[in-house]
């Protein structure tokens, strides 16, 4: 059994913390937030109890933390945890500054403690399958990868403000399946962008609408397309074209049916949100974390994996702002 201290008792931290109390193998034991009544709040759902972030770590019983606090003390809960020789499963990004970042991955290295970043689009079950056959060779070697990510409608500016920017909150998902579905490291990165959605967003100094190609060493491509905005629903579709053929995986929807009149035909419109589209994925990430920590085997996506999208991120935003190709390593 895997006893888990909890770090975030916020939107995402409530999802984390039913998936830990169902698990089979683990189990929640304290929950720390900034505001009390929060951790109260999770902690009487599940049974848990609540603790300072500094009872937490130095305790005895707490065998892993999962990190659903603010972006901005990601890197040094990281660190903190892993001086507490805990094993660490961090919701993304490590950090918004890749120096900060690099530093916390490393602390946790040295250490010797297991650290695991939240990509959990790799666990969605069409993603993950698409992923397998691929590497089976189902169409032959990888050519172009084409990944779609829209959200239903964009967060308040004020979230904007202190996001890091679309590449680095929002398409670092899609950074890391590119990565993950190419085979190969991406050495050059083209971004544009625009602010369409809402003219806060551009005041903000951020853009809601973005497509930034990447390219490897080989010449394989990617194309990434985000948008803060998708009037039907949450869109997430990737599709990998090969030198055999092409395999796609579309959107989710409530169900499959399908009703057919003079009218036209009709069909259930997409899951609404990441909470809702993802719900398996989150719960098969805790799995392969709880499975990969029971094993001795480092987890993945790992601490490197998190650093690689966000050199990425960074590169697309230099893109961006210079209006040119950026060359990686």
């Amino acid at each position: 059994m895997l006893n888990f201290a909890l770090l975030g008792a916020g939107r995402i931290g409530r999802l984390h913390a039913a998936n830990i109390a169902a698990h089979p193998k683990a189990r929640l034991l304290l929950v720390a937030d900034a505001v009390p009544a929060s951790a109260a709040d999770v902690a009487a759902m599940h049974g848990a109890t609540v603790a300072s972030v500094e009872a937490a770590l130095a305790s005895a019983e707490v065998d892993a933390v999962l990190i659903a606090t603010s972006t901005d003390t990601h890197a040094p809960l990281i660190e903190a945890a892993a001086a507490a020789g805990k094993a660490i499963l961090c919701e993304k990004p490590i950090d918004l500054d890749i120096g900060r970042a690099t530093a916390a991955v490393r602390a946790a290295a040295a250490a010797g403690v297991p650290l695991a970043v939240g990509f959990n689009r790799r666990f969605d079950a069409s993603f993950a399958s698409l992923k397998a056959r691929l590497d089976a060779g189902a169409v032959g070697t990888p050519e172009i990868v084409s990944i779609a990510s829209r959200d239903p409608a964009p967060p308040p500016v004020s979230y904007i403000k202190v996001s890091g920017g679309l590449f680095r909150d929002m398409m670092i998902h899609d950074l890391d399946m590119a990565r993950w579905l190419l085979g190969e490291e991406p050495v050059e990165v083209y971004a544009m962008g625009s602010a369409l959605v809402d003219p806060g967003i551009a005041a903000a100094g951020d853009v809601d609408t973005a497509v930034v190609t990447l390219r490897t060493a080989s010449g394989r491509l990617a194309q990434i397309s985000n948008s803060r905005r998708a009037a039907y629903g949450y869109d997430q579709r990737i599709e990998c074209h090969g030198s055999m053929g092409m395999i796609r995986a579309d959107n989710l929807r409530a169900t499959t049916v399908e009703v057919a009149t003079a009218d036209g035909f009709a069909r259930d419109p997409v899951l609404h949100f990441f909470l809702e589209r993802y719900a398996p994925a989150y719960r098969a990430e805790l799995d392969a974390f709880v499975e990969a920590v029971a094993a001795g085997r480092p987890p993945a996506p790992t601490g490197e994996d998190g650093l690689a999208a966000l050199r990425l991120a960074d590169a697309a935003q230099q893109s961006l702002e210079t209006g040119a190709r950026v060359r990686l390593g």
